[in-house]
């Protein structure tokens, strides 16, 4: 059960997207929200199944990430989720796992938002240091305190030796932009 399988979100079919959905709402229970689920759609996905469900998922979508002034193409991770009664089984390693080569082969850098600092370390993410920002459609760029503890990235290609102290910043969204 625990090959994963990559596949973009417009190879899903719409069974599959309702499956995906039911283990995102199981997994993280109300605090799921219809942004989140926009957020994980419009990339790739790791996706690993038992023969009767969608087991485990995290998904990977580009966005633009400014880095002490600094443009990048990242991949953002959403949604990384394992049905309850497998958790901690190893399905979340191998799906970041997956996650994180993908990043590593198609992306300046990784970016994500969690608590669970601990599981991401372990896969070579890192905690970034410095401030966070949103910049706004109208061309603002607010200080977003409350996400500086948060934001992890996967430092890969180009981004090999960047300042984990400096300034981050990320488009703002519906929903919560990191």
């Amino acid at each position: 059960m625990s090959d994963v399988r990559l596949v973009e979100t417009r190879q899903l079919s719409a069974r599959q997207l309702r499956a995906l959905r039911q283990l995102l709402d199981e997994a993280f229970g109300p605090r799921f929200t219809d942004d989140d689920w926009q957020h994980a759609l419009g990339g790739w996905h790791a996706i690993i199944e038992s023969p009767d469900r969608l087991v485990a998922h995290g998904s990977v979508v580009e966005r633009r990430l400014v880095v002490d002034g600094r443009e990048f193409r990242a991949g953002y991770v959403e949604a990384a989720a394992v049905t309850p009664g497998l958790q901690r089984t190893g399905l979340g390693t191998t799906v970041m796992t997956a996650i994180s080569d993908l990043v590593r082969q198609q992306f300046d850098l990784g970016g994500l938002s969690t608590g669970e600092w601990a599981f991401y370390q372990r896969l070579g993410w890192e905690r970034w240091q410095g401030p966070t920002y949103v910049h706004t459609a109208d061309g603002q760029r607010l200080r977003t305190p409350d996400e500086d503890a948060g934001v992890m990235v996967l430092r890969c290609g180009p981004t090999r030796d960047l300042n984990l102290k400096g300034s981050i910043a990320c488009e703002e969204r519906s929903g919560d932009s990191w």
